[in-house]
């Protein structure tokens, strides 16, 4: 069953290589979506797949790289939308 999230990782997450972990995890996966940088300091995921690999991926972003202080992540699961194939970085 598809399913899609969208998630904002708060803490120590900019400058720690989190969007490219994310995206290695979401490739790893099977997750398709996207990362972005927020200019808040946050970052925002947003991933579309079937369910037991999105929550292996909300588990990875709840931890995050090595140099990442992951503090809060915030969740809102949806009804899957047409989007392309494949994980990318925005911005």
């Amino acid at each position: 069953m598809t399913e899609r999230f969208v998630a904002v990782i708060r803490g120590e997450v900019q400058g720690v290589s989190f969007r490219a972990g994310t995206r290695g995890e979401a490739v790893r996966l099977g997750v398709s979506g996207a990362v972005r940088n927020r200019p808040d300091g946050t970052v925002r995921v947003t991933a579309q797949g079937e369910v037991e690999a999105l929550e292996a991926l909300l588990a990875w972003l709840q931890r995050g790289p090595e140099r990442a202080v992951v503090e809060r992540v915030e969740v809102e699961w949806g009804a899957p939308q047409d989007e392309t194939e494949g994980f990318r970085i925005d911005g």
